[in-house]
């Protein structure tokens, strides 16, 4: 199919990303010592959770040739029911899916402000932010959700055969999202909408359906993300999710998906995932304060909007990709 990459193997930005994460783990292994240690591991791969569910849904949206700021928030929100149904005793089987229940509804606001009234999706969706980020400060009443119970710890924490059961849950979304995207209409005509919507309603394409349905997706994988949040963290802090956006969307472009659309790689987003966090961990560990983690964020996206633009594999004006 052309624009996606199968996912199960590697092309040429992908074997790029890849060298990049063994350099960097090179470097940062000789920079700092802690860097090369078994818990330092499992704290980039713990951390990297949330990121490979927000980023599954990000590039979903940006190969339709959309855009979701807001998406940090979303989880955020979700977050918010997970922590007050687990703080009211909720059984953890049934506070485990208020996440994504929560973030699937929010996904259906969001597609009805940006597909159905048709405001411009970046626009949109940093209005959404706004109103979120407010209703996070209220529903919380400026103080952290903390010392939550550990019942859904203990559940998001097993194993299945010696496999987190975290990691089982993601395989599964990624999955999930692999055989829509290549064996079903879903993925062709995703990718025909970030191409050219108007070329791709005149072909008879469902083009506000799959929108539609993509939001929801995101909104949906945005809330599982929050339940893993709370499982893990035990709380809900006032700056939830903040800058989740902006890392998901670099890490998405890092892995080769089109900031405007018509073109996707799931093994791309998880290498951008992987390489983001392992540079932020690496950096934090030797000195560098966790302010200029996002410097390096951007940087990395200017950088390669930058090489896109020089290879014409980008055409300017960047922001055609906000349109949906």
């Amino acid at each position: 199919m052309p624009g996606l990459k199968p996912g199960f193997s590697l092309n040429g930005r992908e074997w790029s990303l890849l060298a990049a994460c063994l350099v960097a783990i090179l470097v940062f292994a000789l920079a700092a010592p802690a860097f090369a240690t078994g818990g330092n591991a499992a704290t980039i791969l713990r951390n990297s959770v949330e990121l490979l569910l927000i980023g599954l849904g990000m590039t979903l949206l940006l190969a339709m040739g959309g855009i979701d700021v807001s998406v940090g928030i979303v989880m955020g929100l979700a977050a918010i029911g997970v922590g007050r149904a687990l703080g009211a005793g909720v059984p953890p089987l049934i506070t485990a899916l208020i996440g994504p229940l929560v973030g699937a509804g929010l996904g259906i606001v969001t597609a009805a402000v940006v597909v159905l009234g048709r405001v411009p999706a970046i626009v949109g969706t940093l209005g959404l932010l706004g109103v979120y980020r407010t209703a996070i400060f209220v529903l919380l009443g400026g103080q952290w959700l903390s010392g939550l119970p550990t019942d859904l710890t203990g559940l998001m924490a097993a194993t299945i055969l010696g496999v987190p059961f975290s990691a089982i849950l993601i395989a599964l979304a990624y999955l999930a999202v692999f055989v829509a995207l290549r064996r079903t209409p879903f993925g062709p005509h995703l990718l025909a909408i970030g191409n050219s919507e108007e070329k791709a309603r005149l072909s008879g394409i469902a083009v506000t359906k799959i929108r539609f349905a993509t939001f929801i997706v995101s909104g949906t994988l945005a809330g599982l993300a929050a339940t893993f949040y709370v499982a893990t963290y035990r709380n809900v802090e006032m700056t939830i999710g903040s800058t989740l956006a902006l890392d998901a969307i670099a890490a998405v472009v890092l892995g080769g998906t089109s900031i405007l659309g018509g073109r996707c790689s799931l093994i791309g987003t998880v290498l951008g995932v992987l390489l983001l966090r392992i540079l932020q961990n690496g950096l934090l560990l030797v000195g560098v304060p966790s302010l200029w983690q996002q410097v390096v964020t951007g940087a990395l996206l200017i950088g390669v909007l930058s090489i896109e633009v020089l290879r014409g594999r980008l055409v300017l004006p960047v922001l055609k990709g906000a349109r949906a």
